[in-house]
């Protein structure tokens, strides 16, 4: 077809259409792919806020690398990139960051395309091991455990939600041995981190407004949203801030989203320092080991591969491991800090004897693929033009929207303390639901294509909307390890959902929820109703009697890539601890672990800001545990019962 241009019309949107041609041709059965190719193209031509040329960080080519650094940080994620802002504020200190994937895209910006980030290259794509109880529906009975490998880390590639979690997780916390990191003391932390831009809530004292990472509420809102609010406060919840003086209720996602696009800490924390001289960014840096002197047990050092050479630099003060909650206890347990016999079996030398590494991990477990059909009075279709256009040029529109959470929430169930503001389950609620877009849900989910014909075959590309429930307490636990002693060799994971049984019986409560939603008048309104179709092998039990459910779940178990807690913080007395409450590893020196593997149990909702919370307090502890005009850092991070350094008074490489 041909486009003939029109003197009236502005020069972006004749240049949309005239590479509409190409687009059309990109979206032909299979081209994926190429549709995203034109499109970042047209973003490099029309967005230069998003390319955002003036304010990139600075990657370090190998050969300008120095050979010693002040602080050596492994993983740019949602901590790591804090880390290096902060501790780069002190013009006297050099920071080395390395991180194992490349820089954030363009196309990362968009809030619509998060799920088409994942099980690409800008992921780890972890997987489970097999598993006959959980995650049955998914090929090879493996769970996806994405997990970011990109500058930013997971905060690049998530659904961009802020949610700090209940202020009675971190009580908890300090009641568990771990002093400093109640409620009051967390606060301040999460509100340094913070510039919220809610009109509303700018003015509530739970509220920061001059972080680096800025919260919004999503630019597009879809229709649906009201129907939702109108449902749930039927049903007797209230709107309320979820980051405010009480978590119990629903309202409109806080996002993690400047001018509508999103703020990853890339975005957020490295670019606000990118023309420091004392920040070292090397990307594309696979870590091996964390180097340590075997006699003192000191931290002194990394080796890392970077374009096929090895690498070793050294540190003057800490080695920080903000990797993640599977990488960090690889990484760990790779360099001899681990339990002593599973060390000994893949034949790694033992250089600390931790047992905690790579136990107690926690996950936020769902109940994937409710999906309910319904007939709209209102119209939300459009064409890829118009998308594109709306985005491109009027910066509006689809693009700018989460669809698989218009509205989120908190709620109890009767399993819950019903005096205490502590729901035990998190509720997503979002106008896209699994039964479109078909070839990227399975891709996503990791279904197998018989598995995902049995739900969803009849209703395909039908107006529909979901409701995901989300177990926000979990108390099995899993475990990572080693598979072998080769850095390259992703670790075994094994995250025990359902492991204990009381796991199941809430997560099952969530379902009832969403079918009493959908029997409002509000959700009426859209004739909303259950999508009838059962899984094959679920089939012989009743429907939908809790047993078909807990069947359910065992199949369709979609977990929110949100690892924890495998290299937990807690007190000297607690064996499995690995980090004390300042984050410094036990039994080495000068090794702290600053990411979400800390968090003694998983937080009460997406775990980003919490993690950026544990970053920013974790660089106050370093400041004042390595003063400026200090000959070295002098504490030890030891047992009170092993005294392996009895006159250690510094390890100074310079």
């Amino acid at each position: 077809m041909e486009i003939v241009p029109d003197r009236n019309t502005p020069l972006p949107q004749l240049i949309v259409k005239w590479a509409y041609t190409g687009i059309r041709l990109a979206l032909s059965p299979g081209a994926t792919i190429g549709y995203f190719a034109f499109f970042e193209l047209l973003i490099l031509l029309l967005r230069p806020d998003i390319v955002d040329k003036d304010n990139r960080v600075r990657i370090v080519p190998t050969e300008e690398l120095p050979n010693q650094f002040d602080f050596i940080i492994i993983g740019s994620g949602s901590a790591g990139a804090v880390l290096a802002n902060r501790l780069t504020e002190n013009k006297n200190w050099t920071v080395l960051l390395l991180e194992a994937g490349g820089e954030e895209g363009v196309i990362s910006a968009v809030p619509a395309y998060s799920f088409e980030l994942l099980n690409t290259g800008l992921d780890w794509q972890f997987k489970s091991e097999p598993s006959s109880t959980y995650c049955q529906g998914m090929v090879n009975n493996q769970c996806p455990m994405y997990t970011g490998k990109v500058l930013g880390g997971t905060s690049s590639i998530n659904t961009l939600l802020y949610v700090r979690g209940n202020q009675r997780d971190y009580d908890n916390w300090e009641d568990l041995g771990n002093p400093g990191w109640g409620y009051d003391d967390v606060l301040p932390y999460f509100k340094k981190a913070e510039n919220v831009t809610i009109p509303e809530l700018r003015e509530s004292p739970y509220r920061g407004t001059s972080g680096p990472l800025t919260v919004e509420n999503p630019r597009y809102e879809h229709p649906i949203k009201r129907y939702f609010l109108n449902a749930t406060s039927e049903m007797g919840y209230r709107q309320v801030d979820i980051n405010g003086k009480t978590q119990m209720g629903f309202d409109r996602p806080q996002s993690t989203t400047r001018n509508g696009l999103r703020c990853s800490t890339e975005r957020a924390y490295l670019r606000s320092a990118a023309d420091r001289k004392n920040l070292y960014i090397s990307t594309n840096s696979l870590v091996h080991k964390i180097l340590m002197d075997k006699t003192t047990k000191t931290a002194y050092g990394v080796e890392f591969v970077r374009e096929n050479i090895r690498r070793s630099v050294r540190a003057r003060k800490e080695v920080i491991l903000s990797a993640g909650a599977v990488q960090s206890p690889h990484l760990l347990m790779l360099s001899g800090i681990g339990p002593k016999e599973h060390l000994e079996d893949v034949g790694i030398k033992v250089i600390h004897d931790s047992p905690g590494v790579g136990q107690n991990l926690q996950d936020h477990i769902t109940i994937g693929g409710l999906t309910f059909p319904i007939d709209p009075p209102y119209d939300t279709s459009t064409t890829t033009l118009a998308q594109v256009t709306d985005f491109l040029v009027k910066r509006e529109g689809h693009l700018f929207g989460i669809g698989v959470c218009e509205v989120l929430g908190f709620m109890k169930t009767r399993y819950a303390n019903s005096s205490n503001d502590y729901p035990d389950l998190q509720i997503f609620m979002g106008s896209a639901a699994l039964n479109t877009n078909s070839e990227l849900v399975k891709s996503v989910y990791g279904l197998r294509d018989d598995f995902y014909s049995a739900l969803y075959a009849d209703i395909i590309d039908k107006e529909a909307y979901s409701v995901v429930p989300s177990l926000i307490h979990p108390k099995s636990r899993g475990y990572i390890k080693l598979r072998d002693n080769n850095v390259a060799h992703k670790p075994i994971i094994v995250p025990l959902y359902f492991d204990h049984p009381n796991d199941l019986e809430v997560l099952v409560e969530g379902v009832y929820f969403a079918y009493n939603l959908s029997q409002t008048w509000a959700m009426k309104e859209l004739n909303a109703r259950p999508n009838s179709n059962v899984i094959p092998e679920c089939a012989y039990l009743n429907f939908p009697s809790r047993d078909y459910w807990r069947c359910y779940a065992r199949f369709f178990s979609w977990n929110l890539y949100h690892h924890t807690s495998t290299c937990k913080m807690g007190p000297a007395d607690d064996k499995m601890a690995v980090v004390d409450s300042r984050l410094r590893v036990y039994g080495v020196n000068r090794l702290r672990v600053v990411d979400a593997s800390i968090m003694p149990t998983i937080t009460s909702g997406n775990p980003n800001a919490p993690t950026i919370m544990i970053a920013e307090k974790a660089a106050d502890l370093i400041k004042k545990d390595n003063p400026i005009f200090s000959g070295g850092c002098k504490t030890s991070n030891v047992r009170a019962s092993e005294n392996i350094f009895p006159a250690w008074q510094g390890y100074d490489y310079a």
